[in-house]
């Protein structure tokens, strides 16, 4: 799904991560560590073809990022949803709506949708609130919306960047059920995060893998929970 052969990545002249190698297969789930300012993000970026690598080859889904062009680009992204660390909805738009816009941009009817948009947001908690504005939200159900916009066109790759980093504990728990359901489904996983304490949480209900970058480069931080 996601392969990385001597991958880096250099901002402002200074190389940030170096000599990267790594396949992350269909289904797998894993979980990425570091401390804050170590490249986490920029890793995740390379992942879903935001950024291109200086160096290296990163293939997604089979193609080199170096030779996709907008098309392919935006075709990937139907494939590969995102729950970004701080989570940006249209604040003159209900929940249902923003939601929805995945569904509108690609071109898909909105009544044929209707049915699986309603049932999404009753798997995540969110059928009560389809009405609400994005500032009427607690930070729990913006996260737990991300998600739900991020797996709206049934991707076969989620990547979520710190998506607990805002809420409490139990809230975390929830979201990340969520997340393991989707992974039981086939679903690839990875989590940036750098709570351990997540990580553990996990042992009995999925297996996964723990990535950590330190010194610019990625390590396999542990075996499989």
């Amino acid at each position: 799904m996601i392969e990385l052969e001597n991958a880096a990545y250099s901002y402002g002249g200074a190389e940030l991560l170096s000599d990267m190698s790594l396949q992350l297969g269909a289904g797998s789930f894993h979980f990425l560590t570091g401390p804050s300012g170590a490249g986490k993000t920029t890793f995740l970026k390379l992942c879903y073809a935001e950024l291109v690598p200086s160096a290296g080859t990163v293939r997604l889904l089979g193609q080199d990022v170096r030779q996709m062009d907008r098309d392919d680009v935006a075709r990937l992204r139907r494939r590969v949803g995102v729950v970004h660390q701080d989570c940006q909805f249209l604040d003159h738009l209900s929940l249902r709506e923003n939601i929805a816009l995945p569904l509108e941009v690609s071109g898909h009817d909105m009544n044929a949708d209707s049915i699986n948009l309603d049932e999404l947001l009753g798997w995540v908690g969110l059928a009560e609130r389809a009405r609400a504005l994005p500032p009427e939200l607690s930070g729990g159900e913006r996260q737990r919306a991300a998600l739900a916009r991020a797996v709206i066109m049934s991707p076969d790759v989620i990547i979520a960047d710190e998506p607990t980093g805002n809420i409490d504990w139990e809230m975390s728990l929830r979201l990340l059920t969520l997340l393991v359901e989707l992974n039981k489904m086939g679903k690839t996983i990875v989590i940036a995060t750098h709570d351990l304490n997540l990580i553990r949480a996990t042992k009995a209900e999925v297996s996964a893998r723990v990535l950590r970058i330190a010194n610019r480069r990625l390590q396999l931080a542990g075996s499989d929970l």
